[in-house]
């Protein structure tokens, strides 16, 4: 399954030349470029690992490039991804973000509704299999 999350996310991967244009964006608007990975992609897991250190400092394309090849040689199994922080009053939190690696077999998810009391319905999430299973039915 592929996992879906930040910009772009339902675009085809990005090229590392389209990487390189998305990062020169950010610096031409003046943001700090940082790279993050992890190996849990749920969709509540949104503190991923810091890949070295925020680039705030860092005004080259090209060289934010071979920190995301460095975390792609690192980490090859992982989800890495860029993220943009735009540090202007008001605004002070992430602006973009967007994956640049992807392991090879990605994890599956599967939503799982159950009725409570008082027509309530409770939604989680599960880890799933690549195979489709049916609900039972009660006899």
């Amino acid at each position: 399954m592929r996992i879906t999350q930040g910009t772009f996310s339902f675009l085809p991967d990005l090229t590392n030349v389209q990487i390189s244009s998305q990062i020169q964006y950010c610096l031409d608007n003046g943001w700090a470029v940082g790279i993050e990975y992890t190996d849990d992609p749920h969709p509540r897991n949104t503190y991923w690992e810091m890949f070295g250190m925020p680039m705030f400092d860092i005004r080259d394309a090209v060289a934010i490039m071979q920190e995301i090849e460095n975390a792609r040689q690192t980490f090859p199994g992982h989800y890495i991804r860029v993220t943009a922080f735009d540090s202007t009053h008001t605004v002070e939190s992430v602006v973009i973000s967007f994956m640049v690696n992807r392991p090879s077999v990605e994890a599956s998810f599967r939503m799982v509704r159950q009725e409570a009391d008082g027509r309530r319905i409770r939604y989680s999430i599960e880890p799933g299999s690549l195979t489709c299973q049916t609900p039972s039915t009660p006899h």
